[in-house]
């Protein structure tokens, strides 16, 4: 049985798409100034204005924009929105605020609200990755989603690698989770972790031996959605690194 706020988004017009995509965030991003700059207006008046106007749910560089204009008044409407929002439209103009103007004092807020993740997730992502040690917060995410959430906090996990050994150790264990989705991903971990460089050691662990067989799997069946093993410059030398850990390691569970 659907949520309530489900039934009533069934029951109102769906809002239009912008035919041209240079426009899309625009008719967000107008309501938004509008707010911020009357000095008389209140976070809680943006309460339902996303009626019937199309609220991209990815990072926008129109609402973005606004968000940076709204300056100290954007992050108290969007920290109102997303911790007392009962409405996704909502909700997701008020994480575009914290993705743009936020601070680790909202890591919290949009962690929890990132765990909804297939609405949530690209603007939940975003948020952390631009914060000061967001990479703990994305893995935090990490080990908690599925699906689409999981395509785009594992996106950006591989956008942080460097200089984060925390994150290239989730990324050799733990990336593919055995979803279709995992497709999407697949080529990039390999290529962001160094998966071949993992294998090639004379000993590498049971936990990255057995995610590296599901990672090279995800890569034969991917075409269309991510870098193929056919394509992956690496693949000759990892699966025969693998094949040798396999016969050393013998069978497991």
């Amino acid at each position: 049985m659907p949520y309530p706020d489900e039934e009533r988004r069934r029951s109102r017009p769906r809002p239009e798409h912008p035919r041209d995509r240079e426009q899309i965030g625009a008719d967000v991003a107008a309501v938004l100034d509008e707010n911020f700059s009357d000095p008389r207006s209140v976070p809680d008046q943006l309460v339902g204005r996303f009626h019937g106007i199309h609220v991209p749910i990815h990072p926008n560089p129109r609402v973005a924009a606004a968000a940076l204009r709204g300056g100290a008044r954007a992050r108290e409407a969007g920290r109102r929105l997303v911790r007392h929002g009962t409405d996704t439209d909502d909700v997701v103009v008020g994480l575009s605020l914290l993705a743009a103007v936020g601070t680790v004092d909202d890591v919290p807020y949009i962690q929890t609200v990132g765990l909804l993740s297939c609405t949530f997730g690209p603007l939940a992502a975003h948020a952390m990755e631009r914060l000061p040690d967001g990479a703990g917060a994305l893995l935090w995410l990490a080990d908690r989603v599925a699906g689409w959430g999981r395509v785009y906090v594992v996106e950006a996990l591989c956008r942080l690698v460097e200089g984060h050994p925390d994150v290239r150790h989730w990324l050799l264990r733990n990336a593919v989770d055995g979803d279709f989705l995992n497709g999407y991903f697949a080529g990039k971990v390999a290529l962001a972790a160094g998966l071949h460089q993992a294998l090639v050691g004379a000993v590498a662990d049971a936990e990255v031996v057995e995610h590296a067989g599901s990672l090279l799997h995800v890569l034969t069946s991917c075409q269309g959605m991510g870098m193929t093993l056919a394509h992956y410059p690496h693949a000759e030398e990892a699966l025969a690194a693998l094949l040798r850990h396999l016969e050393r390691l013998g069978p497991s569970p």
